[in-house]
């Protein structure tokens, strides 16, 4: 899994047995490969950008797919596997647009792009490979995300307990699990951004990659003007389920909303506290509107779970909710959604499609389509 963070490819190595809400699963070894700089801007070069280099996108789907293979392989030697131990790899690619319609008056249809072709993943691992999800939520009615769903559903749902799953990764969004533990009754959506412009300031600015452990975010102070100003987008007020990225919550949005609060000369750590507060608010508010006064467990992950000041400020504004790790669910939180994606390519080798009805307008299908590595 590689996410709109662009901070590396996570790779989880799983031993599953079953299939739909059969499923077990474990984890036998987990490894975060960070990116290196050139890699990571010839991707940010393409990335959630109206206007490109054609060319430079079409070489980078083969560049892609064969660097995440060399990583698998990487990862695979550094655990004492052969690769012909593995019986498939599930390869989400990495998400260069993503276009719910909503976004794009002019658009026909929802539209995503991953890259990083399963062919050439699957050529250089000599294992088969099993990619490009997001097609096939599309084509059967959704907006390409989020498919965290699929696997939450048939890994942590249980009778008798409301669970809500949070993933602070890029860009923020969650999944409802009742404790009727029926299908039909869970629920999925964006809330907005997480991470993203957090990083993306600190790109900018400073060239780094994150603010780690939200040092300078939390040497600043929130400006409640520009704070308004961030909420004040449309997106906000359109009905859930939705989804979003990069594509909306990028450095412009920033600037427009500075420009709109007359902010513009704030400092770096103030801008930085109050886009931390912004990414927390609104997820904070999507939880509210969507869940209302139910009783829950909320369980989170991704990079902002390792934000305190993310987390203090989703504290404040959910105080009345027990937080937990997914640790307590067995699987790192870090490791989730790479975890997630085995189950989907387990479901399609093995499974089948899990009926979740129209209520809450998640395709039921299964997704992936599979590369021969011969």
């Amino acid at each position: 899994m590689s996410g709109t963070s662009l901070d590396g490819l996570d790779v989880a190595l799983c031993r599953i047995s079953g299939s739909g809400t059969d499923t077990i699963i474990k984890i036998e070894a987990f490894q975060t490969w960070p990116y290196s700089p050139r890699f990571k801007n010839s991707i940010l070069r393409v990335f959630a950008k109206p206007l490109i280099d054609f060319q430079k996108l079409t070489e980078l789907n083969a560049v892609i797919g064969k660097t995440h293979g060399q990583l698998v392989l990487k990862s695979l030697k550094k655990w004492g596997i052969r690769p012909a131990q593995v019986d498939c790899i599930a390869s989400h690619g990495q998400t260069v647009f993503h276009a719910p319609k909503f976004l794009y008056p002019k658009a026909t249809c929802n539209s995503t792009l991953q890259i990083g072709d399963g062919d050439h993943l699957a050529v250089e691992t000599g294992v088969l490979t099993i990619s490009d999800f997001r097609q096939k939520h599309i084509a059967a009615g959704g907006e390409g995300a989020p498919l965290a769903v699929y696997g939450d559903y048939l890994l942590f749902s249980e009778k008798g307990k409301n669970r809500l799953l949070l993933n602070a990764g890029g860009i923020g969004n969650f999944t409802y699990l009742p404790a009727s533990a029926k299908a039909n009754d869970v629920f999925v959506t964006d809330t907005g951004p997480a991470n993203t412009l957090i990083d993306q300031v600190m790109r900018k600015y400073l060239d780094q990659p994150f603010d780690r452990d939200a040092k300078l975010a939390k040497s600043g102070a929130c400006n409640t003007a520009l704070l308004t100003a961030l909420m004040t987008h449309s997106f906000f007020k359109r009905k859930f389920p939705k989804t979003i990225g990069p594509e909306l919550f990028n450095v412009e949005y920033i600037v427009q909303a500075q420009q709109a609060s007359g902010t513009e000369t704030i400092s770096l750590p103030d801008l930085l506290a109050t886009l931390t507060t912004f990414s927390a608010v609104t997820m904070a508010n999507a939880i509210t509107r969507v869940i209302g006064k139910k009783k829950f467990e909320l369980y989170i992950s991704g990079g902002g779970a390792h934000n305190p000041l993310m987390m203090h400020v989703l504290k404040e504004q959910l105080p009345n909710v027990v937080f937990h790790t997914m640790n307590e669910l067995g699987i790192s939180g870090d490791a989730k959604e790479a975890v997630l994606f085995a189950v989907l390519a387990n479901e399609a080798l093995v499974g089948g499609s899990i009926n979740f009805g129209n209520r809450s307008r998640i395709p039921s299908v299964s997704m992936g389509k599979i590369s021969f590595a011969k």
